[in-house]
């Protein structure tokens, strides 16, 4: 008699993307690793079994219960194949059985995309990184006789750990007062075929801090003020009525004791009213004070806990999937009408020093109906990479512009 299959529950984080999934926005993002040589399959496919043995809980697939979506256990195989689709193409298809991941190659660069159900950047981006360790150990013997140690050993408990459940505190009290306005959204001729358009920037990472700390701030506050300036250089007059709102996520395993592979992030919000007259340095002051307010581990524990208190509340448990899958669709909705854009950092992508002349540089984007930056670093490179739903690149230029009139020089590549 065949053992039933293992199942988890969806994260906190992750109920929210089943529902409000689609072709436009497929809710993948994808990590990439280039490396200085091209990309051998086979060997990839070998690296590919090993790191899911360290990592099981991603032989998952998707299923349907009465009440939740949740994870069951799959014998699906992971194949490996060269890169033939869109980045961020569709993975979750409600309709067909899949593995919720894809690694791909393309001539040197190493593609791992995931479903944000399963995973969020942080989880993704430790399971690339054993991905390009047993690779690359396969790939030149001769130099890993001894293999170099990776600073990541969780245990398979910690990796699959919901650490939302395990940080919940019931009847926290505490709440965060958050005033619903519509901010400004961005319009214009989309991508066709439900595409986005793919444009990274590369940089070296000590002269984006130097002038970080030359206006007084932090390496992503200071990115989030360029980007939200060159998003008000395309507003009208009429459009600054409305304030610029970014989405920020935050990575709350910097706060909280976690190696947990699954979503374990929170969001907060800063906006900027361009209505007045202002100065880019009042932008840079403004986001690093709002920053310096929102991160810390009391005001992400609170927004956390605000999050699941809806999850444990008795009255929403009972309720049947299909209700709350509505319900989620339109209170999905009605958020995005207070999002301008949004802005990631991963922060510093690290590899054994012995494995650094293998591997130029890191990059990460996701799928996305609006505008969205997503960046990180590795060894002296920064990547900050724009993902976007429409044609034109005036925002990018903007962007990018102004980093090169501060005297950073940065180096542009875009998808096809």
């Amino acid at each position: 008699m065949t053992a039933p299959a293992k199942w988890n529950r969806l994260d906190n984080a992750a109920k929210i993307f089943p529902p409000t999934s689609t072709k436009r926005d497929t809710k993948v993002f994808r990590f990439a690793c280039e490396l200085t040589e091209p990309v051998e399959e086979p060997l990839l496919q070998q690296a590919l079994d090993q790191t899911l043995e360290l990592f099981p809980f991603y032989r998952s697939i998707l299923k349907k219960g009465l009440f939740w979506y949740y994870l069951e256990e799959s014998s699906l195989p992971a194949a490996v194949r060269q890169e033939c689709e869109p980045p961020c193409s569709q993975i979750y298809d409600k309709e067909v059985r899949t593995l919720l991941f894809e690694v791909t190659y393309y001539q040197n660069r190493i593609n791992l995309e995931i479903y944000h159900a399963l995973s969020d950047g942080t989880g993704a981006l430790q399971f690339l990184r054993m991905l390009v360790y047993h690779y690359l150990l396969k790939r030149h013997p001769e130099s890993f006789r001894t293999p170099p140690p990776i600073d990541y050993d969780a245990s398979m408990t910690q990796k699959a750990d919901d650490s939302f459940r395990k940080y919940y505190v019931r009847n926290h009290g505490r709440r965060i007062k958050k005033e619903q306005r519509r901010a400004f959204r961005i319009k214009g001729a989309r991508v066709p075929e439900n595409r986005i358009q793919i444009i990274r920037g590369t940089m070296p990472v000590k002269a984006v801090v130097d002038k970080a700390h030359e206006y007084g701030a932090t390496l992503t506050a200071l990115i989030a003020a360029i980007f939200m300036c060159a998003i008000q250089e395309t507003m009208s007059l009429w459009d600054k009525r409305l304030p610029v709102v970014l989405t920020v996520p935050v990575n709350l395993r910097q706060y909280f004791a976690s190696e947990s592979a699954r979503n374990f992030f929170s969001v907060f919000e800063v906006k900027y009213d361009f209505s007045v007259p202002f100065s880019f340095q009042d932008v840079v002051t403004y986001v690093t004070g709002y920053f310096r307010q929102e991160l810390t581990g009391e005001r992400m524990g609170i927004r956390m806990n605000a999050l699941a208190a809806i999850e444990h509340n008795a009255f929403v448990r009972p309720v049947p999937r299909v209700v709350k899958d509505f319900f989620l669709r339109i209170a999905n909705r009605y958020t995005e009408m207070g999002i301008t854009a949004a802005l990631s950092n991963i922060g510093k992508v690290q590899m054994p020093q012995a494995m650094e002349e293998h591997i130029r540089l890191f990059d990460v984007f996701v799928s996305t109906k609006r505008v969205q930056i997503c960046m990180c670093s590795y060894r002296d490179q920064l990547t900050v990479t724009f993902s976007s739903a429409f044609e034109s690149t005036e925002i990018q230029k903007n962007f990018f512009r102004t980093l090169t009139t501060m005297g950073i020089p940065v180096s542009i590549a875009a998808s096809r």
